[in-house]
């Protein structure tokens, strides 16, 4: 075999095998469709296809997203429980509605973009609900819970809130309700130290606040129950 002859071959080989080694589009084997888990955007053109991967009893799902014949993952990282979805009307945002353990809970925030749906924040939205509350000065008064902890998305981004008896602008907000409890030791029983505090997220500034609607239903929510 010639030099050349011997450098276009090695050529093809590598060719070859970077083709073979590029992954599927689409879960591993090992992961199944769960379809009462699916769910659609409000017009039905995206579609949230749950997997799972039950391997003894660690279970691992994966979120794929369906849109315009493509289907691409949402999350990384695999989740220990399958999640609710929320669309906000424009599609240009997603919530996802994550479990994380035995009452407890969390929320990521996504957007729309070339790729399909990014994380919009580095960390959960769920978490970063929290640091505002923890910065907040009438946190100061509350011990911070350490048990239950929960965030969840109040319901209404359809219609932009209208229950709540506000005329905010459409696709413009979220509404976060925060829970959490401190675990009971020798001294006292289990208590709720946050109890459905609400605040809002400006999905334009990417900042947090407290409408005056709030004000009166926020402050009961800090008196431990």
């Amino acid at each position: 075999m010639t030099p050349k002859a011997f450098l276009i071959g090695l050529f093809l080989a590598c060719a070859i095998g970077s083709v073979s080694a590029e992954p599927a589009a689409g879960p591993a084997s090992d992961y199944t469709l769960k379809p009462d888990e699916t769910q659609k955007s409000p017009d039905g053109s995206i579609t949230i296809e749950q997997y799972v991967r039950e391997a003894d009893d660690d279970w691992l799902w994966q979120f794929w997203i369906r849109r315009d014949g493509t289907l691409t993952l949402l999350n990384k990282e695999p989740a220990d429980y399958p999640a609710g979805f929320r669309f906000t009307n424009d599609l240009q945002w997603l919530v996802r509605m994550q479990k994380t353990g035995s009452g407890e809970s969390t929320l990521y925030l996504y957007k729309s973009g070339p790729k399909g749906f990014v994380p919009a924040t580095k960390q959960p939205i769920g978490d970063l609900a929290w640091a505002y509350l923890k910065k907040r000065p009438e946190f100061r008064k509350v011990e911070e819970p350490n048990f239950h902890i929960t965030t969840n998305l109040l319901k209404g981004t359809e219609e932009s809130y209208r229950w709540l008896g506000v005329n905010w602008p459409e696709n413009r907000y979220l509404v976060f309700a925060l829970s959490g409890e401190v675990e009971p030791n020798r001294k006292h029983h289990q208590i709720g130290t946050v109890n459905d505090w609400r605040c809002r997220y400006d999905l334009q500034k990417g900042t947090f606040d407290v409408p005056a609607e709030f004000a009166k239903g926020n402050a009961k929510a800090l008196v431990p129950e």
